[in-house]
């Protein structure tokens, strides 16, 4: 009787937890997907995807925080001359190759960020990818949001004409 009792209790456990994990994968990767296409343009975006004790090293290797990042974006915004609509730079981010590795209430999220220019108005099609990156974020889950502490981005050299 006591082993009949076990194995679906175990089995409940163990499908409980895969399903946890795909929701955290599936959540991480619908967090990175909005922060991409927001990137450029959005300090909401970045004020919710970075932890207030974000440490993040540039592809420059410049070190700073979230703070740093949103002034940044405030002071661009702030550029723009009154009456003048805000654009964003023309550029738009994608992730490829992403890896989603889960370890509990921290995650680590490895891709190659795709820089590109838009497409223009009329051709419908985008230009060759302007510049990629490896990016590797730390990601921590706190009051049921996950949030990055910590980002490493490295800028990938072109490839050498044959």
């Amino acid at each position: 009787m006591l082993k009949t009792l076990w194995f679906p209790l175990l089995l409940a456990l163990l499908t409980g937890t895969a399903s946890a994990e795909t929701d955290d994968h599936a959540e991480l990767k619908a967090l990175l997907d909005q922060f991409l296409s927001g990137a450029a343009s959005d300090i909401r975006v970045h004020q919710r995807f970075w932890a207030e004790d974000l440490i993040y090293t540039s592809s420059s290797g410049q070190r700073f925080g979230k703070q740093k990042i949103i002034e940044g974006m405030r002071s661009a915004k702030s550029e723009v001359k009154e009456g003048e609509k805000a654009e964003s730079n023309g550029v738009r981010y994608r992730a490829e190759d992403t890896d989603i590795r889960l370890f509990d209430e921290t995650a680590i999220v490895a891709f190659r960020l795709i820089a590109e220019a838009a497409p223009a108005a009329n051709s419908g099609t985008p230009s060759a990818p302007e510049s990629e990156y490896f990016n590797t974020g730390t990601f921590i889950k706190r009051d049921g949001q996950w949030r990055a502490v910590a980002w490493q981005a490295t800028k990938i050299p072109a490839s050498p004409a044959p």
